[in-house]
């Protein structure tokens, strides 16, 4: 991980915690705790990195739209990246391997896959990768360790489905590598790229002319 990058705020962090949160805020403060205030960080965090950029974000502006103090986090994450990590990863908020479809039909399971992950790129935890795809230069660390939490097990997700799909005799044994398994994904993400959505349309074109005409049996 690259070195700590710790946010510009923290020298001016007022030791009354109470001080960092508006007055109308400080009754939510009060009331949300555990489960539902982790929540509520972690939306923050994706919601200001994907208006901004990975080098504006900060803790007093995280903790401003939870409607926290800034403190709170300052006592569980040292660095924004770390935060950002942990909200991309979190099972309520970011990213988990979904459960395989088993539909029973090959075309049934690349379409659920593809068409929740074209979904979830609408969502605040995908217009949060954007500028961190867009960055990758710039972090290269972070980016490989998104690269190792949120899309390795997903490849895996879908090499899967082609293997169980060879094993019924629909799909090319020679076609079930890790190459092929990304394809569909990396056309999911350059789209949403090109115009910020992925239509249904566009992900039935990407299985029914790229993807099964690859695995087609010989």
């Amino acid at each position: 991980m690259t070195a700590a990058r710790r946010s510009d705020d923290h020298d001016k962090s007022s030791p009354n915690a109470s001080d960092d949160v508006p007055e109308a805020s400080r009754t939510v403060v009060r009331r949300r705790r555990g489960a539902a205030l982790l929540r509520a960080i972690y939306l923050a965090t994706l919601e200001e990195l994907a208006e901004t950029s990975f080098e504006e974000l900060g803790f007093e502006k995280i903790a401003a739209r939870a409607g926290t103090a800034k403190t709170t986090l300052y006592r569980r994450w040292s660095t924004t990246e770390e935060l950002v990590l942990a909200a991309l990863s979190d099972p309520a908020t970011g990213y988990r391997p979904m459960d395989p479809p088993d539909t029973g039909s090959l075309r049934s399971d690349l379409m659920a896959v593809l068409t929740a992950l074209s979904q979830s790129i609408q969502e605040p935890r995908g217009r949060a990768l954007r500028p961190l795809i867009g960055q990758r230069s710039r972090h290269p660390e972070l980016f490989e360790e998104i690269f190792r939490v949120l899309v390795i097990p997903h490849q895996r997700l879908l090499l899967g489905i082609l293997r169980d799909a060879a094993d019924r005799g629909e799909a090319e044994p020679a076609a079930v590598t890790q190459r092929i398994a990304s394809v569909g994904p990396r056309l999911v993400v350059m789209e949403a790229m090109r115009r910020d959505m992925v239509p249904p349309a566009e992900v039935t074109a990407i299985v029914d002319e790229v993807l099964l005409p690859l695995l087609a049996v010989r």
